[in-house]
């Protein structure tokens, strides 16, 4: 949420030169399906991102767009929006993360566009949706931030 892609992988080499022994994580919008068994090969072949010598635990995405794991708790969408939210507009996919990311952005706005916060826009309305949507629905719908929840939980150890 701090800029473009780019600028997001360069601050997170930058991260890994200045703080080595932190658990530095890249995650990022995969913006298409990704057909990889690896993360970093699926930004090689996207972006033309080299791996800077991390290996795949470090590499995360959001398939194909963060907006999947919104669409992952509609409850908390509707919450948010309120009265004139249509659910409806929504697909019904049960696999968020296999929803293409243009027909995901079109039925957002559909859905949103008759609320009092007016239609989806990322930065005015992501944050605040983030916070209110429940981890596990989203694990459970979204195999890839499943991995990224597993990894942290297993970095930070027993609570």
């Amino acid at each position: 949420m701090c800029g473009g892609r780019s600028s997001t992988f360069e601050d997170y080499k930058t991260a890994l030169e200045s703080h080595p022994n932190a658990l530095n994580l890249l995650l990022v919008d995969a913006e298409a399906p990704v057909n990889s068994d690896s993360p970093w090969n699926h930004l090689k072949q996207r972006d033309n991102w080299d791996n800077p010598g991390v290996d795949d635990t470090q590499c995360h995405l959001m398939v194909q767009t963060m907006e999947a794991w919104l669409i992952a708790d509609r409850a908390a969408l509707a919450k948010y929006y309120g009265q004139e939210f249509q659910d409806s507009a929504l697909p019904n996919n049960p696999d968020v993360e296999a929803v293409d990311k243009v027909a995901l952005a079109k039925a957002l706005k559909q859905a949103t566009r008759k609320t009092k916060k007016g239609e989806y826009h990322k930065t005015r309305h992501a944050p605040a949706i983030l916070e209110q949507i429940c981890p596990d629905k989203v694990r459970s719908k979204a195999l890839f931030c499943d991995r990224l929840f597993t990894t942290v939980l297993e970095e930070l150890g027993p609570a």
